[in-house]
């Protein structure tokens, strides 16, 4: 019979301890924004729901419904931040723009909207730009936007040759 007590010894002499550090260390490595995922879905979630929220889905029917669908935008680029952040750090200056957008929206999209209604638009526009900010300070600080850190790709000259026998 195999001996399946649960007193087992420590990891540390095991053979494949480097190569699961390295693994975690790469998955936790592109969460360098992993407070801003959270705060921004729901800023998303309150944008989508607002018109709701506010009463004025009626009276203003055209602003309703880009504040739904600019909030439901807001909480799928959450939503990417938190599942494959090294890719989605491009869009991290888009988010500063649609925070800009929601700032003037009532204006350009409303007809004579309240101050409740401006107010609200006005802060989710602040919150999703300094969402935005950090996220971009986050990708320059990795490199990720400037072409170097964990998604380059090697070049020619970097990358090993294939179909050679340089080195046998």
């Amino acid at each position: 019979m195999a001996d399946v007590s649960h007193a087992r010894g420590d990891l540390a002499g095991h053979p494949d301890v480097p190569e699961m550090r390295e693994r975690y260390a790469r998955l936790l490595g592109g969460r360098d924004v992993a407070l801003v995922d959270g705060p921004l879905f729901l800023v998303g979630l309150y944008c989508a729901l607002s018109p709701w929220i506010l009463h004025f889905s009626r009276t203003q029917p055209s602003l309703a419904a880009h504040n739904l669908i600019m909030g439901i935008a807001i909480a799928v680029l959450a939503l990417g931040f938190t599942n494959t952040p090294s890719r989605m750090y491009g869009l991290s200056w888009a988010m500063c723009l649609m925070g800009i957008w929601m700032i003037v929206t009532p204006w350009v999209v409303g007809s004579g909207a309240d101050k409740g209604i401006i107010w609200s638009n006005v802060v989710i526009g602040a919150l999703v730009f300094l969402f935005g900010l950090v996220c971009a300070a986050a990708a320059m600080k990795s490199g990720a936007m400037r072409g170097g850190g964990r998604g380059r790709r090697l070049g020619p000259a970097e990358g090993p040759r294939v179909g050679t026998t340089e080195g046998k």
